[in-house]
């Protein structure tokens, strides 16, 4: 185990913080929580990969870089209450921050049980955020989530505002597409 701990450490040390992650809350959870208990025994090995991990068919953890960027990039304040969708490591890390969390991981992941999130993480890419999901955010509510209709993704986040939606771009990124999340290629006079 004590190599674990030793490449947990190092995967903050060479990913996270060289990637202008800043938050130490997010580098102390990091360093804490082990990320092989994430993934399948056979690929235990593959935890602190820079690099997507496969933990389910159509379902694999970001990479600790991405993961890290897009937490800090939704600010996560201590007593929120979060909905965590295909995103077992990133809930772990918001529990860790003291962040109330309802997982989905089963089922239709488009549909969402609730409302009023303050905050919803996403580990996996979709082609664009479905409407329910921007529809359970609260007031002041943000959405974390990689948008990907092509080779390179663009982690966005939305934000609720008073009546409104706000959108932008924070980083590029390149993780797997959710399982059913793929973009819809058409044509159109």
């Amino acid at each position: 185990m004590a190599d674990l701990a030793e490449a947990r450490s190092n995967m903050v040390e060479s990913q996270v913080r060289p990637s202008d992650v800043t938050d130490i809350r997010i580098h102390d959870a990091m360093r804490a929580i082990p990320r092989e208990d994430f993934v399948p025994p056979g690929k235990r090995y593959l935890a602190y990969a820079d690099a997507p991990v496969e933990y389910a068919p159509g379902r694999a953890l970001l990479k600790p870089r991405d993961v890290a960027k897009l937490l800090q990039m939704a600010k996560p304040v201590k007593g929120e209450r979060a909905l965590a969708i295909a995103a077992p490591y990133a809930a772990a890390i918001l529990e860790a921050l003291e962040v109330v969390v309802d997982r989905l991981e089963e089922g239709d992941l488009k549909t969402v049980p609730g409302a009023n999130y303050d905050l919803i993480v996403v580990e996996g890419a979709v082609a664009r955020a479905p409407e329910a999901w921007l529809k359970a955010l609260a007031p002041g509510g943000r959405l974390a989530v990689v948008e990907r209709d092509g080779p390179v993704g663009k982690a966005c986040l939305y934000v609720r505002g008073e009546g409104d939606l706000g959108r932008r771009t924070v980083f590029d990124a390149t993780p797997p597409l959710l399982s059913g999340f793929e973009a819809h290629q058409g044509f159109a006079f």
